[in-house]
C-alpha cells in the first residue's frame, strides 16, 4: 500500500496564533521545519506526499495550488478524481511518525480519522476517496463523521497522541519540546525556548538577550 499523503500547507503568515512570541519570518520558517517533519513521517509510512499550498514555494516534493480556491473545495476536487486511497494530513503535527501513521492506513473500516483539539480534524484515511467529501474549519470533527455516516461508510477514529497534537499555541510547545524529535524541535530550541516550570505547572519561556539564529 502506497497512498497519496495529501498536506495542506500554508507558507505564507501561518501560525498567526504565535505572533507574541515568533516573528513572521520564525513564524514562516517554523511552519516549513513542522512541514518537513510531517513529510518524513508520511513516507516513512511508505506514502507520497503531495503539498496542497496555498502558494507555490520552494520544495522536491508534489505540489498542488489553491491560491483563488478554498481548501476543502480544492481537496474535494482531489477525491472525486482519485483511483486509490487517499490520506490528507495536517501540516502542523511535528510528533507525527511513520509508525503512528501506518496505524491509521492499516484500518480494517472504509475510512480512519484522527480527531484534533478544539473539534478539529487532523488526519483522514480514505479507502474510496470518491465516495466521500470533507469539510475544514468549525467543527470539522463532527461534521467529517456525519458525511461518513450519510455516505455509509464505516469510520474508525484513532486515539494517537502523535497525531492529535497540533502546534498552535505557545503552550502547546510544551509537547514539543517533550516529545519532538524533528527539525521542528530543533528550529524552536534554537530560537532559545525551554520548558520551565512554575508552581507546578510546565510552560515555554524564551531565554531573553540571547541571540537568535536568522529565520
Amino acid at each position: 500500500m502506497c497512498p497519496h499523503a495529501l498536506i495542506p500547507f500554508k507558507p505564507a503568515s501561518p501560525k498567526s496564533r504565535l505572533a507574541g512570541i515568533l516573528s513572521l519570518k520564525e513564524r514562516e520558517a517554523f511552519a516549513r521545519a513542522m512541514l518537513e517533519d510531517v513529510i518524513a513521517a508520511a513516507k516513512d509510512a511508505n506514502c507520497s506526499p503531495v503539498i496542497v499550498a496555498t502558494e507555490l514555494f520552494d520544495s522536491e516534493d508534489i505540489q498542488i495550488t489553491i491560491p483563488d480556491k478554498d481548501l476543502s473545495g480544492t481537496l474535494n476536487e482531489v477525491l472525486e478524481q482519485s483511483v486509490g486511497s487517499i490520506l490528507i494530513i495536517m501540516a502542523d503535527l511535528p510528533l507525527a511518525t511513520g509508525a503512528a501513521i501506518k496505524r491509521v492506513i492499516s484500518s480494517k473500516s472504509d475510512m480512519a480519522i484522527v480527531p484534533g483539539r478544539g473539534g478539529g480534524t487532523n488526519v483522514i484515511f480514505l479507502k474510496e476517496p470518491a465516495k466521500y467529501h470533507v469539510d475544514y474549519y468549525g467543527m470539522s470533527f463532527l461534521k467529517h463523521m456525519k458525511i461518513a455516516e450519510e455516505a455509509g461508510l464505516s469510520c474508525e477514529v484513532i486515539d494517537s497522541f502523535v497525531l492529535h497534537t497540533d502546534i498552535d499555541e505557545k503552550d502547546d510547545l510544551v509537547e514539543l519540546l517533550t516529545h519532538g524529535t524533528g527539525k521542528s524541535r530543533k528550529y524552536i530550541e534554537d530560537l532559545n525556548f525551554y520548558l520551565s516550570a512554575e508552581n507546578g505547572r510546565v510552560g515555554v519561556e524564551r531565554k531573553s538577550g540571547a541571540p537568535t539564529p536568522p529565520a
